[in-house]
């Protein structure tokens, strides 16, 4: 049976040799074999593996969650099959999102030109198409503490209010979009006032340090799941949210 070694099996698929290395030290894709000269060699056994691995990341999925799903020994063709529809199904929910975007760079301009308010221009309801509920749970994870005081009060909540809060956190987003629309600088008194209650609203479920909540700011741009719920209201929205907490921070400080 052909053979391909790591270096090939890199170019190929665009994951680094480190990457299958370690990927293989935690029993995730375990090479075909190791050849004399010690370089490791995949068979088209692993390269189906390794595909399902790059797509069930680009799900979202963490390592140990990949490593769960594979090991459930689903048949690789049924197993392709169901990821071709999680895919489908991203991609309808990412057209969504991208038309969201476009509406809001559109109604943006048009704040920007005529200073009417966004959400005079379109229905408050169409900012929130293809924004999924559980972006800012995900973005939570890189803070453990905070998520789990998070998930210990949401959890005394009804659906309803669970709903409401996302919408206000997604209001928030909108009212600092507007802000940012009109020029305001991040450490305009209307912006601290925003940001000081974001910052109040967190430190109900859990203390937070002034050092943490800039670390949340950098977070809204380096997280993943936070920055892409920001820049589906408005482009460049992440790095606002970040410089006004960062400007927020410094006040506290002082």
């Amino acid at each position: 049976m052909e053979s391909w070694p790591i270096a090939e099996v890199a170019r190929m698929s665009g994951v680094t040799a480190r990457t299958l290395r370690h990927y293989d030290e935690i029993a995730l894709l375990p090479p075909a074999g190791i050849g004399t000269n010690g370089h490791r060699y995949y068979e088209e056994e692993q390269l189906l593996r390794l595909q399902q691995i790059l797509v069930l990341r680009a799900l979202g999925l963490g390592l140990s969650d990949i490593a769960r799903v594979l090991d459930t020994r689903v048949d690789e063709l049924e197993a392709l099959r169901g990821h071709h529809r999680r895919l489908l199904a991203e991609r309808d929910r990412l057209d969504a999102l991208a038309a969201t975007v476009a509406r809001t760079i559109t109604d943006l301009e048009r704040s920007r030109k005529d200073g009417t308010p966004m959400t005079a221009i379109n229905r408050p309801e169409n900012l929130f198409e293809g924004i999924r509920a559980t972006d800012y749970q995900e973005g939570l994870r890189a803070f453990p503490e905070l998520a789990e005081a998070t998930a210990r009060a949401a959890a005394e909540l009804s659906p309803e209010e669970v709903e409401a809060g996302q919408r206000e956190r997604t209001a928030l987003m909108i009212r600092l979009a507007e802000l940012m629309a009109a020029g305001e600088p991040v450490d305009a008194t209307a912006v601290r006032a925003e940001i000081d209650g974001q910052y109040r609203a967190l430190s109900a479920v859990r203390p937070v340090s002034p050092a943490e909540f800039r670390a949340m700011g950098r977070a809204c741009v380096d997280n993943e799941p936070w920055r892409a719920a920001y820049e589906s209201i408005a482009p460049g929205l992440a790095a606002y949210q970040r410089d006004a907490i960062e400007a927020y921070a410094a006040a506290l400080r002082a």
